[in-house]
């Protein structure tokens, strides 16, 4: 594989772990003030857009714009499992890992393209 395919898979997932913390960490906190949660999610959700950016002009090298957004949807939900996980303490259950399941063969549909 080549650097334009590489890259992109790794700097989509360091930039959905900072959406998911981003949207979901402050749960962790909510004694907090909402402006400040607000504030701290914006502030971390400004370096989930450093990476995502690069992420998706390198990718769009290799890769077509279904199978980008594809690639982000499926890292988002990896990433938010192990969010869930161990921020939360909250393991995936057997129709959540179904559900997951079923988005992967949507995802194999899109990339493998064997309909046309």
């Amino acid at each position: 594989m080549n650097w334009n395919a590489l890259v992109p898979v790794g700097l989509l997932a360091g930039s959905n772990l900072l959406m998911n913390l981003a949207w979901y960490g402050h749960l962790k906190a909510p004694s907090r003030a909402l402006w400040l949660a607000i504030l701290a999610s914006w502030g971390i959700a400004f370096f989930e857009y450093c990476l995502a950016v690069p992420a998706n002009r390198i990718g769009a090298r290799t890769y077509s714009l279904a199978e980008l957004k594809t690639l982000q949807e499926v890292l988002s939900l990896v990433t938010f499992v192990i969010i869930a996980w161990v921020l939360f303490d909250q393991r995936p259950g057997l129709s959540q890992m179904l559900g997951f399941v079923l988005i992967a063969a949507g995802a194999f549909f899109i990339f493998k393209a064997p309909f046309g």
